[in-house]
């Protein structure tokens, strides 16, 4: 029997802009959307395109303060009754202040919030929101272009459904927010794979912050060298993530499947490919958990549309065409939906990215694997 996706779309998701220079750029969602059209992804009747629906403020304050909530309210009109800087907003920053941010940002969440809905209620198998995956948010402050933390949001829903819950990150950056709202909370198993902290913004996710309290243990960080590439990346992925998330059994899992991971994103270091990319999702397929799907990071806008394309045809069971539609080869120049070159790593990074993943996944099999009895 074939599984039932849902694709959390529209097209006002991807009409706003953050500033005129700034990377995170929302017409990658539409870009996606169009590739998967024309590949006729939403012609079958395993695969439901569903609109979003924002959150509301009580929802948003399953994890966000009632002031922060409001401050964003505030500055999304253009009002000036709060002190950006207390909510880590500026104009020329990460976090910049624009016009209807509030709606986007809720729109955004919403469209988690539908996904987690759907997989809870047994509607479809996967429901996959690419608006999703803005992890840097926290309780009282935007971070790292994220004004509302939606995975955390779509995750506080399933614990209130009485979900157990995995969430796998495998986003260049590493998930500070989620990982801090559950750092304490044994019911959700945190992996994050990225570009070390020493490297990468936020500067955090190392094997040591494992969780606190009733949470100690639960919270797993997987930090690579830059320039890791596709062979590395997967070796430590599955001597990690497998083994823990099939001993926390949960009932539901959560995935941020960003692809700043990707070779030529203009603000990362990792050199995976679309190869790459689409084996770490297939294997997330293969363990057959009810799954929730968000995006997150990706600023190279053909390496974007394409892997989540690629993503969404694995959760499909389906293999799109090699074939680019002209439409898209208009969008963003020529190539194939999936890699045909593999980026040219040194010798000597290469083995010191071998060193560094080797040392990463053997700390964590020392700290965090005993936990669960592995």
């Amino acid at each position: 029997m074939s599984r039932k996706a849902a694709f959390i779309y529209e097209e006002s998701m991807s009409r706003h802009q953050l500033r005129g220079d700034h990377p995170m750029r929302p017409v990658r969602l539409q870009y996606t959307f169009d590739l998967l059209q024309s590949y006729g992804a939403f012609d079958q009747n395993t695969s439901l395109l569903v609109p979003p629906r924002p959150a509301t403020e009580e929802e948003l304050g399953m994890l966000h303060t009632a002031e922060y909530v409001a401050a964003v309210r505030s500055f999304s009109q253009g009002l000036s009754e709060y002190e950006p800087g207390r909510f880590n907003f500026s104009a020329q920053g990460d976090n910049p202040m624009y016009r209807g941010m509030y709606d986007a940002a809720a729109l955004s969440s919403g469209a988690s919030l539908v996904a987690a809905e759907m997989v809870a209620s047994k509607q479809v198998d996967v429901a996959f929101n690419i608006s999703g995956g803005l992890h840097h948010a926290s309780a009282g402050h935007a971070s790292g272009f994220c004004v509302f933390n939606d995975p955390a949001l779509a995750i506080k829903y399933l614990l209130e459904q009485g979900l157990r819950v995995a969430y796998l990150d495998i986003d260049a950056h590493h998930g500070d927010g989620v990982q801090e709202a559950f750092f304490d909370d044994g019911r959700v198993l945190t992996i994050s794979i990225h570009e070390s902290g020493q490297y990468l913004f936020p500067g955090t996710g190392f094997v040591p912050e494992s969780g606190v309290g009733s949470g100690e243990g639960y919270s797993v960080n997987l930090p690579l060298y830059p320039y890791t590439g596709d062979e590395i990346y997967l070796s430590a992925f599955h001597e990690i993530v497998p083994p823990l998330v099939k001993a926390f059994a949960p009932d539901v899992l959560v995935t941020q499947l960003g692809i700043d991971t990707y070779h030529s994103d203009p603000l990362t270091h990792l050199q995976i490919t679309t190869r790459g990319y689409v084996e770490a999702v297939k294997e997330i397929s293969r363990w057959g958990i009810p799954w929730v799907a968000l995006g997150g990071g990706g600023y190279d806008l053909s390496a974007v549309a394409r892997s989540w394309a690629l993503a969404y045809g694995v959760m499909l069971d389906v293999e799109w065409p090699d074939d680019l539609p002209a439409s898209f080869l208009e969008q963003v120049g020529s190539g194939t939906l999936r890699d045909t070159i593999t980026p040219d790593i040194p010798d000597d990074v290469r083995l010191e990215a071998q060193r560094y993943a080797e040392d990463s996944v053997e700390r964590i099999k020392e700290r965090v694997f005993p936990t669960h009895s592995l």
